[in-house]
């Protein structure tokens, strides 16, 4: 069986964030990178299907600029047999599912997995846009995911509640938490990393189709006010005039 996993370079958690003078972009200086979590998650669930299969293989994919290499082998060094890098800047959500769309069709990959959303952006929109590129069934957000045959049966949260469905392959499905225990490099893997396969590959397509305007960072906090108990009189016209909430 042919897992594709789906891997975003995104800003570690701790990151300060700042933005370009034209507030267009976000600011790369000084920022450390890391895999997005949640494609942690679907990583280390391919490989361990693989490993319980007996064979099979796991690639991973990443849309984006040399710089994003050195996560890709990291993803080599959990586990990963191969790697492909579509060498292009990943402008919105619908260039990304394209290009993943395409490298899914031309190598007949059986199932392919990525997080439910990167937590960049949260913008939820990838994984759904791959599976209808490529006219196949998509499964999200996936909390379980077992194979037997060509048969996978997932858990995937719904309001209030937990849904169990069965889907054949091919698929797509968007991992989160409590799927598996997120794997990390040992020293091994580290040393093989080095030699397994990375492939660079141009885009496709004819590039966004979205625009960003601006970013802007969120107001800063209010200092807090302390109002007397016996002044009800003045919350009520501070909430009314200041904070607006009735």
């Amino acid at each position: 069986m042919k897992f594709l996993v789906c891997i975003s370079n995104v800003p570690d958690t701790t990151t300060k964030i700042t933005f370009t003078p034209d507030n267009k972009e976000f600011n790369k200086a000084g920022v450390q990178f890391v895999i997005n979590p949640w494609d942690e998650y679907a990583l280390t669930r391919a490989i361990e299907l693989k490993e319980a299969q007996g064979s099979g293989t796991v690639t991973v994919i990443n849309v984006g600029e040399a710089d994003t290499e050195p996560n890709i082998r990291k993803a080599l060094a959990i586990g990963a047999d191969d790697a492909i890098r579509v060498n292009a800047k990943p402008t919105d959500a619908f260039f990304v599912a394209e290009q993943i769309a395409s490298v899914a069709k031309e190598g007949a990959y059986d199932v392919i997995l990525m997080g439910k959303e990167s937590i960049d952006y949260n913008g939820f929109q990838v994984h759904g846009m791959v599976g209808e590129l490529l006219g196949i069934p998509t499964v999200a957000p996936a909390m379980k995911l077992d194979m037997s045959g060509n048969t996978a049966t997932l858990e995937r949260e719904i309001e209030g509640g937990k849904e169990i469905v069965e889907v054949n392959t091919p698929f797509v499905a968007s991992c989160q938490q409590p799927m598996c225990e997120p794997r990390i490099p040992n020293m091994r893997g580290i040393m093989t990393a080095r030699t397994k396969p990375l492939k660079v590959v141009g885009p496709v397509g004819s590039g966004a189709r979205t625009e960003v305007a601006e970013y802007a960072l969120p107001p800063k906090k209010q200092g807090v006010k302390l109002i007397p108990a016996e002044s009800a009189g003045e919350l009520i016209k501070l909430l009314r005039n200041e904070a607006k909430v009735i």
